[in-house]
Order: structure tokens, then C-alpha cells, then sequence
């Protein structure tokens, strides 16, 4: 797995999360990754000054829950930030395509909508052990990453309205 052109080193310890409240849904499906994602973004949260009080994490049962639940975490107006996180692998049948396409698209669609930032931290993969590399420890995992990315949006939005 590559992880050429992760921004997840060059903004550790650079934004804070201090007394920012974020959701971070996770689907059940696939757990052994969706578990290791999930701590990921929680670890990353918590060395920028997130408490646990301020975190929610919330499990949905799969992939294709997460842009209806994202809305309604928008929607309920508690929080600075959402991160969602799946893993959808590829099987023998359509099905993948159809889960990944209308989890992206239902995602993509929140997070334009949405006035806080909504980060897409679902996995799609050929098999098992692309996932696998991927929710490891530290920069490997994409759960540390979307959390990451969420710090950084909210700066940004913070920029954009002036409020920097």
C-alpha cells in the first residue's frame, strides 16, 4: 500500500481538537477492519486534545448506512465535525459496485450539503489484505487519516469564514 502523498505527517501535532465534538460512524460489516479504522480515528483525535466526551462513536451495519446516518449526525447540529469509515471488498457479484457507488455518491452529497465538514473514510478493495494494510497503526490507517482530514477541514473552515 502506498502511503505517497498522505498528508498525515505533515499535520501531526499541527491542528488541534481540543474542545471540538466529532461523530465518527463506523459500519459493523467487515469488522476485524472497521474496529481497527474506528481506533485509528479515535487515536489520532485524541493526540490532537479531543476528550472521550466530546467524541461519539457511533456503528451502523454496514457500508451502505453510512451517508443516511451521516445526515442525520449533520442534521442533529451537535457537532464541529463527521467522519464516517467502512470497508466494502470486492466479491463475485455486483453488489460491491452497487455498496460503494451509492455510499460514495450518498456521502458525497452530505458533505456538500453540510455545513460542518463530512469525511469519507470507507475503504473499497479487491480482497482482504489490501484492507488489512491499510487499517494498520499510525500513518497506515485510514481511520487515523479520515480523523486527521477532519481536523484539517475544520481549520479550514474556520479560515474561509474568517474566524482564523
Amino acid at each position: 500500500m502506498s502511503t505517497l502523498g498522505s498528508p498525515v505527517d505533515d499535520r501531526r501535532g499541527e491542528v488541534n481538537a481540543a474542545g471540538l465534538r466529532v461523530a465518527v460512524i463506523a459500519a459493523r460489516f467487515n469488522a476485524e477492519i472497521t474496529d481497527s479504522l474506528l481506533r485509528g480515528a479515535l487515536e489520532a483525535l485524541a493526540e490532537h486534545g479531543a476528550l472521550d466526551a466530546d467524541l461519539t462513536a457511533i456503528r451502523v451495519p454496514g457500508a451502505w448506512e453510512l451517508p443516511q446516518t451521516a445526515a442525520r449526525a449533520v442534521e442533529a447540529g451537535r457537532f464541529d465535525a463527521v467522519v464516517t469509515l467502512g470497508c466494502v471488498i470486492r466479491g463475485e457479484t455486483p453488489h460491491f459496485d452497487f455498496v460503494c457507488q451509492e455510499t460514495s455518491l450518498g456521502l458525497g452529497a452530505v458533505a456538500r450539503a453540510a455545513d460542518i465538514p463530512v469525511v469519507f473514510g470507507v475503504l473499497t478493495t479487491d480482497d482482504l489484505a489490501q484492507a488489512q494494510a491499510r487499517a494498520g497503526e499510525g500513518k497506515d490507517n485510514k481511520g487515523y487519516e479520515a480523523a486527521m482530514a477532519a481536523l484539517e477541514m475544520i481549520s479550514v473552515g474556520r479560515v474561509l469564514r474568517g474566524d482564523a
